[in-house]
């Protein structure tokens, strides 16, 4: 009953995520505006906005106007409901479950937006921050000093290439791991940090060889180091468990 529940949560935050994602770079309210079709303007009724049900028994299209609507909706949905079931494996309900799956949900949108933009708006930032330092707080197994030393340990190194490369890394890529880094701590963003090089070398070095990025385009960093953080979110200190006993 429980994985029904909080599936079903994460549907439902998963249908405001969408909106999120619509609506930030645009830089339009989160919530005070009713959905609403982008084509024709049709005030989305709340039968039409059941996550998953209603993409389906529309068939993917505005009641309205007929005007197609993108498989990300219900994509999302399903995804973050997922997700919320995975951490609940993983965490039970506790002050980390709720924690990971705020950050959960966050990258969710950092990563649909930073992939269709190539920007992670400064809003969301702030929003994992505050998020970050109440968590902090609320959870005792997490120390102060463990979250301080997490918000520079991988942002730093990232800010130096930034200035570096002089623009080849973003300034948005720096600060997620900085906020990120206080929800996890500096070992575990170091961890997210290198999974997420790995994975974006792997895909950046596929997608040349099939020919649809060249060697100079730039490839948003921001679903990689989402990617990252999500993976030790779940194993994070298993992975380092694993590694540290080839030394033992």
């Amino acid at each position: 009953m429980i994985y029904f529940l909080l599936f079903s949560l994460g549907l439902l935050i998963g249908s405001f995520l969408n909106v999120c994602i619509y609506r930030i770079p645009k830089n339009q309210t989160v919530v005070t505006t009713p959905s609403h079709c982008p084509k024709c303007n049709y005030r989305i009724k709340w039968y039409d906005l059941i996550p998953v049900f209603s993409y389906l028994f529309l068939g993917g299209k505005c009641r309205f106007c007929k005007e197609k609507v993108s498989i990300q909706y219900p994509s999302v949905e399903l995804l973050n409901g997922s997700i919320y079931v995975w951490l609940y494996f993983i965490y039970s309900l506790s002050v980390q479950f709720f924690g990971m799956a705020f950050l959960a949900s966050t990258l969710i949108v950092i990563s649909f937006i930073d992939f269709k933009y190539s920007i992670i708006p400064n809003r969301i930032i702030l929003v994992l921050l505050i998020g970050g330092i109440i968590y902090n707080i609320l959870d005792k197994e997490l120390t102060y000093v463990d979250s301080i030393a997490g918000f520079f340990a991988a942002s730093f190194p990232l800010l130096v290439i930034a200035v570096l490369s002089k623009g080849g890394m973003g300034g948005g890529d720096v600060k997620l791991m900085a906020v990120a880094g206080i929800f996890l701590g500096w070992q575990l963003i170091l961890l997210a940090l290198f999974l997420a090089s790995m994975i974006g070398s792997v895909v950046g070095i596929a997608l040349i060889v099939l020919k649809i990025k060249k060697r100079k385009d730039l490839i948003p960093f921001g679903p990689f180091l989402a990617a990252g953080i999500f993976i030790v979110m779940l194993y994070g200190h298993e992975i380092i468990k694993w590694y540290l006993g080839f030394y033992t």
